[in-house]
């Protein structure tokens, strides 16, 4: 008996979630594929049906994200079964991958938002504090703004912050330095005096955690104020900003002779990145990364290249 392409499309999700990966738009996607098929009483993946069904989004980048996610279910089924075809997953054009300008916060301005973070109204309450050492936190360790506002008190601990249920439903150990270790222990102090039952590591005179939008819209404030960010820009540093400078620190400061590749892997490890790769994505070209190519590049070319 045939199965249905429905049952594969299961199949092949189930096994996606369960590498760690969300997997929500792709699956919503190729079980609108399969409805299609089964409308068109097909059994087998056929690349004229895919162009036709993905050629009903709306916009061009709908009709090209919808076959590039039925090219990759494609070929996952035709490695097992050749009747099913893959097809050509530019033949609609090419996917553009279209990254806002990074925005790279320097260790002076971070401490001048840090600073300002502790004026914030109402004096006298655990905000000011909250603000300071979540920001911090994130800056120093790289964790995503949600990973940071999941915290709870459960997940300090001795040896390092016990990040749970991360973007890739893992969860990880991230290790901290004596330094933030200690600037955690003076905020848990203050901390572990509100009266309470929530149980997040940050939260404000509410006793509840800071929600996304509050926390993105608190940020902007201080990064106007502070002059990190343009009086009314558009665009502009961000809370996603802090992880994504300490993430081109981290190999700014590597040491001469390091390994680059087993950094990044470390890196990636670090940051709770499912691939190396994504790991990659973070890094821009800063004048100290650029001084490095160049050495590097001026050392090969005295030495006659290299061919390996």
């Amino acid at each position: 008996m045939t199965t249905a392409i429905s049952e594969h499309v299961a199949h092949f999700v189930a096994m996606k979630q369960k590498l760690g990966y969300r997997f929500k738009t792709d699956a919503g996607m190729l079980a609108s594929l399969a409805r299609f098929a089964a409308d068109e009483n097909e059994a087998f993946i056929r690349s004229e049906t895919v162009l036709k069904w993905a050629s009903e989004a709306a916009s061009h980048r709908g009709r090209v994200n919808r076959l590039h996610s039925a090219h990759k279910f494609a070929r996952w089924l035709h490695a097992e079964d050749a009747r099913h075809e893959v097809p050509h997953k530019d033949a609609l054009g090419h996917r553009s991958r279209s990254r806002p300008k990074p925005h790279l916060i320097s260790i002076q301005d971070i401490r001048k938002l840090l600073t300002a973070a502790l004026a914030i109204p109402p004096v006298g309450t655990i905000a000011p504090l909250t603000w300071h050492y979540l920001f911090g936190l994130i800056s120093v360790t790289g964790l995503r703004l949600g990973e940071a506002r999941a915290l709870t008190l459960d997940d300090v601990t001795p040896d390092g912050l016990i990040v749970r249920d991360t973007k890739f439903r893992k969860s990880r150990m991230v290790a901290l330095h004596p330094t933030t270790q200690d600037a955690l222990n003076r905020y848990l102090v203050v901390r572990c005096k509100e009266k309470t039952d929530d149980r997040h590591l940050f939260v404000l005179g509410t006793g509840r955690p800071p929600g996304q939008s509050r926390v993105s819209a608190v940020f902007l404030q201080l990064a106007e104020q502070t002059g990190i960010r343009e009086l009314g820009a558009t665009r502009g540093p961000s809370p996603h900003s802090l992880r994504h400078s300490f993430a081109v620190r981290s190999i700014e400061s590597l040491y001469p002779g390091a390994d680059p590749g087993r950094h990044m892997l470390a890196l990636a490890t670090y940051l709770g990145h499912a691939n190396v790769s994504d790991t990659y994505w973070y890094l821009e070209s800063t004048t100290a990364l650029m001084q490095g190519i160049a050495e590097a590049a001026e050392q090969a070319h005295r030495s006659g290249g290299s061919h390996g």
